[in-house]
């Protein structure tokens, strides 16, 4: 006994595949996209001062506002950078519930840009710390 095997094609069917195709993959990474790159958010809250003058240093501090149930601060960082010629980001950090100060040498009429960052510790989760990204914070001095 032998089988045969006999394959019909409707050519509306054949031209109709494709976009059911697209559709299907266009349906599915919208309803799937935007879950997929969800994250946390950061459990602590930290501030950032925008750069200002101390004397002959300008300084910018990373500080921890707050935190929820089951976190605490882990670091800060916060850093500053003078846009004239040269010049290079100088950052600082702390550790625990300490705010991060970081300060550069002050030449009047420059523009200071203040980023940070700032990052909690979970109860159950140390290795991995969830940050907060400050700024960026610019001010002419």
């Amino acid at each position: 006994m032998s089988w045969h095997l006999a394959v019909f094609y409707d050519s509306a069917m054949i031209r109709l595949a494709p976009v059911v195709s697209m559709a299907c993959l266009a349906l599915g990474s919208t309803i799937g996209g935007g879950v997929a790159h969800a994250g946390p958010e950061a459990p602590c809250t930290y501030t950032l001062s925008p750069p200002e003058v101390s004397g002959t240093v300008v300084t910018s501090t990373a500080v921890i506002a707050g935190c929820g149930a089951a976190a605490g601060p882990y670091s800060a960082v916060a850093c500053i950078q003078p846009l004239d010629k040269d010049s290079v980001i100088q950052c600082a950090q702390a550790h625990g519930a300490d705010p991060a100060t970081v300060s550069v040498a002050y030449h009047p009429g420059v523009t200071y840009i203040a980023t940070g960052r700032g990052c909690a510790a979970w109860a159950l989760q140390p290795a991995s710390p969830p940050c907060q990204i400050l700024g960026p914070l610019t001010a002419t001095l």
